[in-house]
């Protein structure tokens, strides 16, 4: 959403800069590293910004005639311009008023027919967000179809209503259709990525290994999972496969390696689940646990061997057991706040808040001063809700210069959640701190805080606000 918001900026900073004075640059040339939301903003900036005083500069720039208020105006722009912006071509496909919607349809298709592979990768994106207006779907249809191989956009587009037998002539090879998919699955763009992957399937191009592999190399969870979820398909189907699941066991994202996980017993290596217990997703330690006990295992049983020997217990560990104990194991787990790892205590700080054991907050409290920065924002996350029983003196201390940063940020985030003047006056004694996230904080705290609260004099009630 960041990035979006930041296009969007973008754009209407272009649109206002465009219509105020000369402006040298090419708006797609501005735009390159930018995605679609900033084409969209400047379109609409435009539109907002228009006025006579910039009816010199409207004549000069195709960018400002093509987004003009006037129907008219962008109509004859597409008929005049040679090669104007094609993304913004693209947006007038979906134009309100049918002629300018019909010209720019046929205009795109000129564009798109000069060089198919890099247009039509460089406009998806576009495309898709176009997608969801009234007249947006059109160009989402020709993609699709384009990159389906089901027939050729390029006609469609430049010859509106000739007869089908004419497309061959300008249809995407399949070389070309795999180069276009292939950029953008590579693309930075989401959407457009998971509209790769999607057509990809579709395809049915790639072999198990190969979709295997490109599923093990995906970042982006939703796109991992399609690929998982097509090759557990296929593996129902046509049985499993050593190489595919292997692939999908060393996944970048949880959601592939669980589907590893789950593929193993299809391939009669469920006894192989208990290496995945330990796995750093609890996603993955879940499908683990189960595959363990659909082996006849017990996963409880594995991880307390796990924890007896302190050479082989690891945060993962810890936390694959607190999901699966009980109140009952609270000793064991506690045993490991002195663990010399500081993970390891992380981890068992987050694992006592799991089992709600007893005398919670007695036992956390001395482990905000732990030397470890995990530890104490566990403490801090694990002793949020029980804020309003610590004493605010005890955290002050611990807000004092000589303090670790790590422990003064957990201790003002629980002065925080108690509010009144002890979290006040630790926020201001914090604007001046050098380490940057904690100085944010402390003058987000100030920005939000309610002055008219504090400066009540106690025991006076608060005027009812009316309705």
């Amino acid at each position: 959403m960041v990035g979006v918001r930041l296009d969007t900026e973008e754009g209407r900073s272009v649109a206002a800069t465009l219509l105020t004075r000369e402006y040298p640059l090419l708006v797609a040339d501005r735009f390159a590293s930018n995605g679609p939301a900033a084409w969209t903003a400047f379109d609409e900036e435009v539109r907002r910004l228009h006025s006579r005083a910039y009816a010199a500069l409207r004549r000069d720039r195709i960018e400002a005639r093509l987004c003009d208020p006037d129907g008219r105006v962008r109509a004859s722009a597409l008929a005049a311009w040679r090669n104007p912006p094609a993304q913004l071509v693209l947006i007038r496909c979906a134009d309100w008023a049918p002629p300018v919607r019909e010209r720019a349809r046929r205009v795109l298709g000129r564009l798109v027919a000069k060089d198919p592979a890099r247009m039509l990768a460089e406009l998806t994106p576009l495309v898709l967000r176009l997608g969801s207006r009234e007249h947006g779907a059109w160009a989402l249809e020709q993609l699709e179809a384009a990159l389906s191989g089901r027939y050729s956009v390029l006609a469609a587009w430049w010859r509106p209503g000739q007869p089908s037998t004419t497309w061959s002539r300008n249809s995407l090879t399949a070389p070309q259709r795999d180069e276009i998919l292939g950029r953008l699955r590579r693309s930075g763009d989401l959407p457009t990525r998971r509209f790769a992957v999607r057509l990809t399937l579709e395809s049915g191009r790639f072999g198990l290994r190969e979709q295997a592999l490109l599923a093990a190399g995906e970042s982006d969870p939703l796109t991992a999972r399609m690929w998982a979820d097509a090759l557990l398909a296929a593996m129902a189907a046509t049985g499993p496969d050593d190489g595919t699941i292997d692939a999908l066991l060393r996944a970048r994202v949880p959601t592939a390696r669980s589907a590893g996980v789950t593929a193993l017993r299809g391939a009669g290596r469920a006894a192989e689940a208990g290496e995945h217990l330990t796995d750093r997703s609890e996603l993955v330690r879940a499908c683990a646990r189960w595959l363990v006990r659909q082996d006849g295992g017990d996963p409880y049983a594995r991880y307390r061997e796990l924890l007896a020997d302190p050479d082989r217990v690891t945060a993962y560990a810890v936390a694959g057991f607190a999901e699966c104990a009980g109140r009952e194991d609270g000793p064991l787990v506690r045993a490991l706040l002195r663990h010399p790892v500081g993970a390891v205590r992380a981890a068992a700080v987050a694992g006592l808040r799991r089992l709600d054991t007893s005398h919670f907050e007695l036992l956390l409290r001395p482990l905000l001063d732990d030397p470890c920065p995990a530890v104490a924002r566990e403490v801090a996350r694990g002793l949020h809700p029980l804020a309003h029983r610590l004493p605010p003196e005890w955290l002050a201390e611990r807000m004092a210069p000589d303090r670790p940063t790590h422990t003064r940020r957990a201790a003002f985030r629980l002065l925080r959640e108690q509010g009144g003047l002890p979290a006040l006056r630790a926020a201001v004694s914090l604007l001046d701190v050098r380490d940057a996230p904690l100085r944010e904080l402390a003058k987000s705290t100030l920005r939000a805080w309610d002055w008219a609260e504090t400066l009540r004099p106690e025991g006076t009630a608060r005027t009812p606000e009316r309705p």
